[in-house]
């Protein structure tokens, strides 16, 4: 009897074990649902961007964010790779490793999960307000961005020119300017034989953008900018950074204005500035682009943000209407500093 009753008990713990393997092993392999914190009254809020010791985030020149006195409540909550998969990542640049490429073999997700895991803390991919998503939206109104400034859709033969981002790493025409700025010398002394052309996924320019990233991500881009095009999660980080940066202080980046973090004044009103996809084209390239109508280059970074939104499966009657998308008419945040953006 005994050896019956230790025979039973044995089985049952083998199946005990067995079940609780499958759980496991289906709940690996499956993404995990991203859930606000702040929808569950017993769970904290994550507060985006939140500082230990009062000190401030290099991401939010505002200052720490306390979901306790901050209105409206922002939150963080998952990882971007939640919801934006290898397979989605491949639709979206489906022709970075072409043999038209210039940066064939450069690009790949894992790359840009790498990247986006510092600044997921600070909202990006990750920000809800009020209980509303905006990480999904934001994923691909930055890489819209990214795939705009280094498609080379309109120099190939292609029927769909929204295919082609991710081209490039790098300025092509490299050579014609060094993008050393006198003004920023003392401050952001340029390199012997350097010069700042754009580099990147968010290509950035000149000595003092440099130096700002090189201080903020603790690498010498400042002596060493090639770093960039030499290493794809950097490439990135630095676009990353630039989104989630303000270029100038007291102005909204440009994951504020397009999460609705950043509140228009009556200043702002007049200016015709809201916040949505319109507002991240005005902070990124101001009166470059923006407050001059209908024009190419705007209408180019719209078509890849719809078009991003369709492959990601939100869909691009989500992304609100010609106002939010666009700045034709938004006057710019900051005035032009130089010819290239």
């Amino acid at each position: 009897m005994e050896y019956k009753c230790s025979v039973i008990l044995t089985k049952a713990m083998i199946l005990f074990v067995l079940v609780n393997c499958v759980h496991s092993a289906a709940a690996a392999g499956s993404p995990r649902p991203v859930t606000a914190a702040s929808q569950n009254p017993n769970s904290p809020c994550v507060a985006c961007g939140s500082c230990p010791k009062g000190k401030m985030s290099p991401y939010d020149r505002r200052g720490c964010t306390n979901c306790n006195t901050h209105k409206p409540v922002l939150c963080c909550d998952g990882v971007i790779n939640d919801y934006f998969q290898n397979d989605q990542f491949e639709n979206l640049f489906s022709n970075r490793d072409s043999l038209e490429a210039h940066a064939k073999g450069f690009w790949d997700y894992h790359s840009f999960i790498a990247a986006s895991a510092h600044y997921q803390p600070y909202g990006f991919g990750t920000t809800y307000i009020n209980s509303t998503f905006f990480g999904t939206k934001e994923v691909a109104a930055f890489l819209a961005h990214v795939g705009t400034r280094t498609s080379c859709g309109n120099k190939v033969a292609s029927k769909e020119p929204l295919e082609w981002g991710l081209c490039y790493n790098k300025e092509t025409n490299s050579n014609s300017n060094t993008y050393c700025d006198e003004h920023d010398k003392n401050i952001y002394p340029c390199a012997p034989g350097v010069a700042y052309y754009g580099r990147g996924a968010l290509p950035i320019y000149w000595n003092y953008n440099y130096g700002e990233a090189s201080k903020d991500l603790k690498v010498d881009l400042l002596n060493h900018p090639e770093y960039i095009e030499q290493n794809a999660t950097l490439s990135f980080q630095v676009a990353i950074w630039r989104w989630m940066t303000p270029i100038m202080e007291h102005q909204p980046s440009a994951h504020d204005v397009f999460t609705g973090y950043w509140k228009p004044t009556k200043n702002d009103s007049l200016a015709k500035r809201v916040s949505g996809f319109g507002a991240t084209i005005n902070v990124l390239y101001g009166d470059l682009v923006c407050g001059q109508g209908d024009n190419e280059f705007m209408n180019n970074i719209i078509s890849h943000y719809l078009y991003y939104l369709d492959l990601m499966g939100v869909g691009r009657e989500e992304a609100g209407p010609h106002e939010v998308l666009s700045c034709a008419e938004q006057v710019a945040f900051h005035p032009t500093r130089s010819s290239s953006p």
